[in-house]
């Protein structure tokens, strides 16, 4: 499986990533969806071939190789376009994938909620798109007589673009019902007074395994890239009594085509609501700096720009149970001069009360804001939260209960829900 290294990123940028790490997450993607990696390598490409991306006598060194083993499948780490891809594929005689298309696969394994799944098919339905005309390689294409404008090739590459093109705005419908479904959702937890603290990181740096030990939940966790693809919601009770919501999130990755962040916006979403975000990252991965770089570029992408991101983010270094003792001493020591900084080990349970403490003193002066529906038996709250909350709007309805617009701050929180409760 030979994996290609251009010499710069999707986005022209050039890469801060090692080639050897970036051939290490390339055989863990293929290892995510369980193919059996015969054979990887790098392969350096001073001038992309617009025929084949590779040069030839490349080209030819690696079909040797497909003629020696029992290779069905190359994936090449970098974008293909539609004619490279077939010309690839006629060289090799062998199936071939781009990163693209192998995310694709990891991500239709992965998506278990209906959305993921719709967004999942539409990203791949836009991406095939384009490749049609792979299919019909054994069709006429030349152009008929009789005033015909095309032969049966372009004929049925047609209808094949019309078909997609149908199922592509059936999804389009499909999914803005849910995201209606999902926005009804996330105003229903508004009116609770929860601040949302989500959890973001590279693919496989810990965010499910802190996930579940904060909170005690069975969410997959897994050593694989991509273990988690739709986003887990769960509640969890912060040392003082606050009720918080805490969120996972798909694992970023570089070099994600754009079309493709549409597959896990559900989890995206989240993030930007969020009133607080940890940042998780695998300080055992030798390209972890690099790795946070592709975090924060995308928390960028959607809005949460370089002050939100100094207000709002807690970096957590993971992992620190894989380091030696004077690596690990040295980032705790570092972790601990540093208030937006927190050294743990998901899996040791180490610096995890810490974090839950850290996470905890950074709400407590949040103003959370809600809207609230006070039945005539519980008017009598009203003057407890004009002292101690901020009304923003007050509405007088016909059957005597009052509906309030408010903002609450974090050590408030609690004691109203427990008066809203009783």
């Amino acid at each position: 499986m030979p994996v290609i290294k251009a010499q710069r990123g999707s986005d022209g940028e050039t890469s801060s990533r090692a080639p050897e790490s970036r051939l290490q997450e390339a055989v863990g993607l293929a290892g995510a969806i369980g193919l059996d990696v015969v054979a990887s390598e790098i392969v350096a490409v001073n001038e992309p071939r617009p025929a084949t991306l590779i040069g030839t006598g490349k080209i030819q060194e690696i079909d040797e190789l497909l003629d020696n083993s029992d290779i069905g499948l190359v994936i090449v780490d970098h974008p293909l376009s539609p004619v490279q891809q077939r010309n690839l594929e006629k060289a090799w005689v062998a199936k071939v994938i781009d990163r693209t298309g192998l995310i694709l696969e990891i991500f239709g394994e992965r998506a278990s909620t209906k959305e993921g799944r719709l967004q999942v098919e539409l990203a791949h339905l836009n991406y095939q798109r384009g490749r049609l005309v792979r299919s019909w390689t054994h069709l006429e294409r030349q152009r008929g007589g009789g005033g015909f404008m095309g032969g049966p090739g372009e004929t049925q590459i047609e209808a094949d673009r019309r078909l997609l093109r149908e199922r592509i705005t059936k999804l389009e419908r499909e999914l803005e019902q849910v995201v209606r479904t999902r926005q009804l959702h996330r105003s229903k937890r508004k009116k609770v007074p929860h601040p949302i603290v989500a959890l973001v990181g590279y693919t496989n740096a810990g965010k499910s395994t802190l996930f579940n030990r904060i909170t005690g939940a069975g969410v997959l966790a897994e050593d694989m890239l991509f273990a988690t693809l739709d986003p887990t919601l769960r509640r969890m009770k912060l040392p003082h009594g606050r009720t918080v919501i805490l969120s996972d999130t798909v694992g970023f990755i570089s070099d994600l085509p754009t079309h493709l962040v549409a597959a896990f916006r559900a989890t995206l979403e989240e993030v930007l609501e969020a009133d607080l975000i940890l940042h998780v990252r695998d300080m055992s991965d030798p390209a972890r700096d690099a790795q946070s770089d592709d975090v924060l570029r995308i928390l960028g992408d959607l809005g949460i720009d370089e002050k939100a991101q100094n207000e709002k983010i807690i970096e957590v270094w993971n992992k620190l149970d894989l380091l030696d003792t004077e690596e690990h001493d040295a980032l705790m020591a570092r972790a601990a001069a540093n208030a937006s900084v927190m050294g743990v080990s998901a899996v040791t349970g180490e610096g995890v009360d810490a974090l839950v403490d850290q996470i905890a003193a950074r709400l407590a002066g949040i103003l959370t804001e809600t809207t609230i529906t006070l039945s005539p038996a519980q008017l009598h709250i009203l003057p407890w939260i004009y002292e101690h909350a901020l009304v923003d709007e007050r509405r007088d309805l016909e059957d005597g209960s009052v509906s309030l617009d408010i903002r609450v701050p974090g050590p408030e929180a609690q004691r109203l829900e427990s008066m809203l409760a009783g």
